[in-house]
């Protein structure tokens, strides 16, 4: 497992796809590792090169002293693609992960070809909400909160068809360093692009889940319309749409991405 080394952290990533393809980063959501994207990577990588990383605090990266900010987040993100001498990049992500593609394409245009901000927000809101939960993890641990993000993650339909999915991220969320969570969790509570979406110039693609509670269609359209030429496709899903609703994502991001 390759790691790159920022001065107060240590990023696990991977890359697959072909080594001339145009690169494509993928950022995961809140609570979740790289294999987040497992859905979607063996149509993807046919055509592109698929950089995956784990946040800061998450998987096989490091958790160092929170919280974090997405600032934080976006420049671990730059940070990686210097690295490893990418100079552009696609961009997706979901939840956090799309808070950091839509920072990336706001505060590091230069480096940025196309952007799929999904499942996610320009301002989440709510910081008594985040207050709690991360109050409750870090003095509980994961155990306590991992019953009400799995809710939140997945529509009941699907918790009920897909009990070995259901269990991969139940020991996923259970895996998760708490201190990691709650240092995330700060981030997302805190962030507040509004303002910067008029300046993002790059091609953007929003995914959104029509059954999604923690970040509702109406905060996809609200990134749409801030973002001059953005589209927006609804998706039959919760907030980890990219696994409820693959086969619907996995196209769009396909065609985006390559057309």
């Amino acid at each position: 497992m390759p790691y790159f080394e920022r001065p107060d952290a240590s990023l696990h990533y991977r890359l697959d796809g072909p080594e001339a393809a145009p690169v494509l980063l993928l950022s995961n959501s809140l609570g979740t590792d790289l294999s987040l994207w497992e859905p979607q990577m063996a149509a993807l990588t046919r055509h592109l090169r698929v950089l995956r990383y784990d946040t800061r605090g998450h998987g096989g990266s490091s958790v160092s002293p929170g919280p974090y900010t997405l600032d934080q987040l976006g420049r671990d993100a730059v940070a990686l693609l210097d690295g490893l001498g990418i100079t552009q990049a696609h961009i997706a992500g979901v939840s956090l992960g799309g808070m950091t593609a839509l920072w990336l394409a706001s505060h590091a245009p230069e480096r940025v070809l196309k952007i799929a901000p999904c499942f996610t927000s320009a301002y989440i809101g709510n910081p008594e909400i985040w207050n709690q939960r991360i109050a409750n993890v870090v003095a509980n641990g994961m155990a306590a909160v991992v019953e009400g993000v799995l809710e939140r993650w997945f529509t009941a339909e699907y918790r009920a068809a897909a009990p070995e999915v259901m269990a991969r991220f139940r020991q996923m969320l259970l895996g998760m360093p708490p201190a990691g969570y709650a240092a995330a969790s700060a981030a997302v509570r805190d962030m507040d692009l509004r303002d910067a979406l008029n300046r993002i110039t790059a091609p953007t693609l929003v995914i959104a889940g029509r059954g999604d509670m923690a970040t509702p269609p109406a905060h996809g359209e609200a990134i749409a319309a801030g973002i001059n030429g953005a589209s927006i496709e609804l998706v039959d899903a919760a907030h980890i749409g990219n696994v409820e609703a693959a086969a619907a994502v996995t196209p769009l991001l396909l065609e985006f991405f390559t057309t």
